[in-house]
């Protein structure tokens, strides 16, 4: 699957779709940490990790981005640092140049306000007005991976980012998750579709029922019942 089929599947998915469909078919979640977050709210990017390490130059990112796919998405870990933006104006314009579909970054940006002119999708933990002041010696792996939270990416995943957060999946499982979301997905328009037109949700998901069944078996869990009627919402 290209870049381009990444961008048309996930176009009416969302991320917590595709972290649903993990848990339905027992992948390991790999979810950016809480507070990364679209710079422009509404960003919906789908595409492979362009995997880099952030060690105080902008050299690294004009390096990667030399080797780039058309519609990779720049996964940059900065550690998570808070103090110092990363990236600003002139890296998000030359990723936009190389054809890169969007800028996650673990850490903070700067430039906000000429970002915002630009309108490329930009995630990170927020602004910060000062650039790097340091110049750590580079690693071996430095394009090779990156940290992201408590995993690591490598440019064999494939991220979608949007504003419910960033989720990272390996390549191989991709049409797998794909196809599970979709399902999901349509389940849950006709549960909502119905709900709208007056019929509730416990009714649809015989909410009543399985309180019965649980006072007669108290080990039975609601996630079961769904699952004994596709009920999909919990999975």
């Amino acid at each position: 699957m290209n870049n381009q089929d990444l961008h048309n599947y996930f176009s009416d998915l969302c991320t917590p779709l595709i972290a649903d469909a993990c848990l339905r078919l027992n992948l390991p979640l790999r979810i950016a940490p809480a507070g990364i977050h679209p710079l422009i709210m509404g960003s919906h990017i789908a595409g492979r990790v362009l995997p880099a390490k952030h060690h105080g130059s902008v050299d690294i990112f004009l390096e990667v981005m030399g080797i780039a796919q058309a519609g990779d998405i720049l996964v940059i870990d900065n550690g998570g640092r808070t103090d110092e933006g990363c990236i600003g104006d002139l890296t998000t314009l030359e990723a936009q140049a190389c054809g890169l579909t969007g800028i996650i970054v673990w850490g903070s940006h700067r430039d906000t306000a000429e970002l915002l002119q630009i309108g490329f999708p930009v995630f990170s933990y927020g602004s910060w007005s000062s650039g790097p002041q340091r110049l750590d010696p580079s690693e071996e792996d430095t394009l090779r991976n990156a940290h992201f939270g408590d995993f690591t990416v490598t440019n064999v995943d494939v991220v979608f980012a949007d504003s419910d957060g960033v989720v990272f999946i390996p390549m191989p499982r991709v049409d797998g998750i794909i196809i599970t979301a979709r399902s999901i997905w349509h389940t849950e328009r006709k549960q909502a579709e119905k709900t709208r037109s007056g019929k509730k949700l416990r009714d649809q998901l015989h909410f009543d029922e399985y309180l019965a069944k649980r006072s007669n078996d108290p080990t039975l869990t609601f996630r079961q019942h769904l699952r004994s009627i596709d009920g999909a919402i919990e999975e």
